[in-house]
C-alpha cells in the first residue's frame, strides 16, 4: 500500500482544492436550473450527449446500472421527453435510445447560464492581475487533470 506524502503542504493543498471544487460544482449546477433530475438522469442525459444513441443496456452497462434501475432513469427521462426511443436498426427487439431537441436545447442553455455567471463573477470579483493568476492557476489545475 502507498503511504501517504510527506509534504504536508500538498495535503491541505488537495484537501482545500477538493472542498473548493466541490462548492463550485454545486454553484454551477445552480446556475444551469436543471430542474429535479436526479444525479443518474443526468449522467445519462451526457453520456448520451457524449456517445451518441445507445440502448437501455447499454447505458446500464456504461453506468454501472442495474437494467431495471435503468429502466426507471430512462422511463423518467421519456416523461419528461428530454430521450426518445427509436427501433434498433438491426435488432428490432431493442430500442435506440437518443436525446430529444428540447434536451439537447436545454443542456445548451444549461451550459450558457453556467458560463455567463462565472465570466460574470471572475470580472466583477477578480481584478485583471488576480485574473491572469487565475489563468496559471487554471493551467496548473489541467495538468493535474491529465493522464
Amino acid at each position: 500500500m502507498d503511504k501517504a506524502p510527506d509534504n504536508p503542504l500538498a495535503s491541505v493543498l488537495a484537501q482545500d482544492l477538493r472542498a473548493l471544487l466541490g462548492k463550485l460544482k454545486r454553484r454551477l449546477r445552480e446556475q444551469a436550473h436543471s430542474g429535479d433530475l436526479t444525479p443518474s438522469q443526468v449522467s445519462v442525459l451526457l453520456r448520451l450527449e457524449k456517445d451518441g444513441s445507445a440502448t437501455a443496456s447499454q447505458l446500464a452497462r456504461a453506468e454501472a446500472m442495474r437494467p431495471q434501475s435503468m429502466a426507471a432513469v430512462v422511463a423518467a427521462l421519456e416523461a419528461l421527453n428530454l430521450v426518445s426511443g427509436a427501433p434498433h436498426p438491426t435488432d428490432g427487439r431493442q430500442t435506440l435510445l437518443s436525446l430529444t431537441e428540447l434536451c439537447r436545447q436545454r443542456l445548451r442553455e444549461g451550459r450558457a447560464a453556467r458560463q455567463d455567471w462565472l465570466t460574470r463573477i471572475i470580472q466583477a470579483r477578480l481584478s485583471a492581475s488576480e485574473q491572469a493568476e487565475l489563468a496559471t492557476s487554471v493551467a496548473l489545475l489541467k495538468r493535474l487533470a491529465d493522464d
